[in-house]
């Protein structure tokens, strides 16, 4: 069934409520089979609450949404085998390495422990299989965590913040593992606070504030749409010792526009650099706050 579809992510209208509070309030969007998508927003924006609704934990109040083919409420037993998630909190037995982690996951839920070292292989943890899981760093705990959720070979990863709380170098090896993985044809919906993050690795984003899309769109399309065609320009001023001067042009200006050939005809410019919008400067002019 998955094999014939392409948009592997589906929601129309979906909506969810809790007593008085509107935690998502008609989302729609699509995700395309291979493609890694950001859903983006502040604490509270609903971000969360939709990754449960698509991976059928919970019910919608209202519209509905189909995961690889399967409606999240009516297909939801076949949901299952066919979607993998990891939430920010981990949850691993520290005790135990991480072959044994895994292995008790696939008696958990009857798989073949054959692919115990594929999975690690995958995340690059293989040379670490025996190791208590007390002794790895948050990243290499992270790189498990996604390990477990792809040992059923999933269509579909929902990721909810998988490089919270790393640090760099740990957030690197993470986010490679992400791209590995789209790369081999998994679809990824992930969430995250870092929106360099985002630009970095999807193809496009979503802004949710307030349980709403407020857009959808490709990083370089939205910082194209929402930001001024600026140049940074490095002047030369040969009457200062050779020292170099900053002026940032705007290519929207006629006058800044004959600014700059002048210069060019005088060979005083040292470097130019583009200033277009960075996603957070995009996502605060859309939505008038600022990421948490």
């Amino acid at each position: 069934m998955t094999s014939t579809v392409t948009q592997m992510i589906v929601a129309n209208d979906l909506r969810r409520s809790f007593n008085d509070k509107v935690a998502v309030g008609g989302v729609s969007f699509s995700v395309e089979r291979g493609e890694i998508f950001g859903l983006l927003g502040p604490n509270g924006a609903g971000k969360t609450t939709t990754i449960r609704l698509l991976t059928g934990q919970i019910d919608p109040s209202g519209g509905g949404a189909s995961v690889a083919g399967c409606d999240v409420v009516k297909d939801r037993a076949r949901l299952k085998g066919l979607i993998g998630v990891v939430f920010e909190e981990q949850n691993l037995y520290e005790r135990l390495s991480a072959t044994h982690n895994l292995r008790f996951n696939c008696w958990l839920y009857d798989l073949p422990e054959t692919r115990i070292d594929e999975v690690l292989d995958i995340v690059h943890l293989t040379n670490r299989s025996k190791d208590p899981v007390r002794m790895f760093s948050n990243g290499m705990k992270q790189r498990l965590m996604i390990a477990r959720a792809l040992l059923h070979d999933p269509a579909v990863l929902f990721l909810d913040e998988p490089t919270k709380g790393l640090d760099p170098i740990a957030a690197r090896e993470v986010r490679n593992a992400i791209e590995q993985l789209s790369r081999n044809g998994k679809t990824i919906l992930l969430t995250t606070h870092l929106l360099e993050e985002a630009d970095e690795l999807c193809r496009r984003v979503a802004f949710m504030v307030n349980g709403c899309l407020v857009a959808n769109d490709t990083p370089r399309n939205l910082k194209l749409s929402h930001g001024k065609r600026q140049l940074e320009v490095m002047i030369d001023d040969h009457d200062q010792a050779g020292r170099l001067f900053q002026q940032l042009l705007n290519m929207d200006e006629a006058e800044d526009q004959v600014s700059l050939a002048r210069l060019m005809a005088q060979g005083v410019v040292r470097s130019i650099h583009s200033q277009e919008a960075t996603l957070e400067e995009v996502f605060i002019e859309i939505a008038g706050i600022r990421p948490a």
